[in-house]
């Protein structure tokens, strides 16, 4: 197998479905809990809901921190053990994870499972890389997408489910997530090759790049791969602008409930899984990956925009088709970055690309929760624009789109891999 050679076409077939699979189990599990962990969390600490709400944010705070750590180690000891090893233990991790979980009866051992659980979570950026070892450069972009339809099917029927499941039994979510992590290390132990041959791997671990500064170092190497992970960071750091005003907003803007709410949630996730997994793959041919990229982030200011600037509940929706389509971005920006790294240090990319959506996850919620209190508060600078935080969204994306349109005209589209500076 040559330095480019993906695997044959049934291999591949099998692989890439065991990688779809795994993503969505992953993704399943996690979104099963979401609607119980902060109603067990009450339940140790002893009914306070105020505490509560502390806790669970520091459990999210803990697990992207964690990711943020973790995904570069990840991917540097994927490129040099190979991808299959380090995605069955982490999916067995999981599972063993999920049963700590379950059967935590106080509140410390909660908080250990929640480090274990995003340590292993950052085999996500494994996943990536295993994609770009098996699929050919012309059709990494709609393999992408699929992983991201994966995702967006994982957090759409997951915390449905986790809320049924949780009104039998508080903590019957977490053994139905650990019974799936498991299954699929079973199926993945018996089905799943190894993507990346003996040969194609790193002599040794460099660990100077195998943690989030160094990763960040190994990104500066490639100039035109630097600026589109920037665009990655700004892209991720705007979505943390639905995560955590969302609810909030929506609320005092024009007085939805938890019913309304949970509905228009939905028809997003919903739409954008059929945009990742199904309209990536078929415009791809069509726009080309450059023109895919621009034009989706130029769509995700018009949703940021309209968001923020809706006066009425029907312009507001109008917004969600636009920042949907939005999704046609991320696919071929993946998929551009791969093609500019070479296949022993794909894991290593992969890992430092995962820590910057990691970092943008510790910062983004505080940032864009803190402008909302702002703009609706007693202080406020005007009380024209409580929709402050979409519109910090939409400014962010009009950086983004600025660095994309730039490092995409220097990328050459016939050059496999780009050598990197000094």
């Amino acid at each position: 197998m040559t330095e480019h050679e993906p695997l044959a076409h049934p291999r591949r077939s099998a692989a890439v479905l065991f990688v779809f699979v795994t993503v969505a189990i992953d993704m399943l599990a996690f979104g099963i809990i979401i609607p119980v962990l902060p109603h067990l969390i009450v339940e140790l600490i002893g009914g306070s809901i105020a505490k509560a709400a502390v806790w669970t944010s520091a459990f999210g705070t803990l697990f992207m921190l964690m990711q943020f750590v973790c995904s570069p180690i990840q991917g540097a000891l994927s490129d040099r053990f190979g991808r299959r090893t380090v995605i069955l233990i982490s999916s067995f991790g999981l599972g063993a994870d999920f049963i700590v979980m379950a059967l935590a009866p106080v509140l410390w051992l909660l908080f250990v499972g929640r480090v274990v659980s995003g340590i292993c979570a950052a085999s996500f950026s494994t996943a990536n890389a295993y994609i770009a070892d098996v699929t050919p450069r012309e059709k990494r972009a709609a393999a992408f997408g699929m992983l991201g339809g994966a995702f967006a099917i994982g957090f759409i029927v997951g915390p449905a489910l986790g809320g049924f499941l949780g009104h039998l039994w508080i903590r019957l979510p977490f053994w139905v997530a650990a019974g799936l992590s498991l299954v699929n290390f079973c199926y993945g132990f018996f089905v799943l090759p190894e993507s990346l041959p003996k040969e194609r791997r790193g002599a040794r671990i460099d660990w100077r790049h195998a943690n989030p500064i160094g990763s960040l170092v190994l990104l500066r190497r490639y100039p035109q791969v630097f600026a589109l992970a920037t665009v990655f960071f700004l892209l991720a750091l705007a979505q943390f602008s639905l995560n955590s005003t969302y609810v909030l907003y929506t609320d005092y803007r024009y007085g939805w409930g938890p019913q309304i709410v949970g509905y228009t949630l939905g028809l997003v996730g919903l739409c954008s899984g059929l945009v990742q997994a199904v309209l990536v793959r078929r415009w791809m041919p069509w726009l080309g990956e450059r023109r895919m990229i621009l034009s989706g982030v130029a769509l995700l200011i018009v949703g940021y925009a309209v968001f923020g600037l809706a006066p009425a509940a029907w312009t507001f929706l109008a917004g969600i088709p636009f920042l949907c389509l939005g999704g046609l971005a991320g696919p071929p920006a993946q998929s551009m970055i791969t093609h500019q790294v070479a296949s022993g240090e794909q894991g290593r990319l992969q890992g430092a690309l995962s820590s910057l959506q990691s970092l943008a996850g510790i910062f983004g919620p505080a940032l864009f929760a803190n402008v909302f209190a702002l703009f609706i508060g007693s202080h406020a600078p005007t009380r024209r624009l409580p929709g402050a935080a979409f519109v910090l969204a939409a400014a962010l994306v009009s950086v983004a789109l600025l660095l994309t349109v730039r490092a995409t005209r220097t990328i050459p589209t016939g050059r496999p891999v780009a050598e990197p500076t000094s």
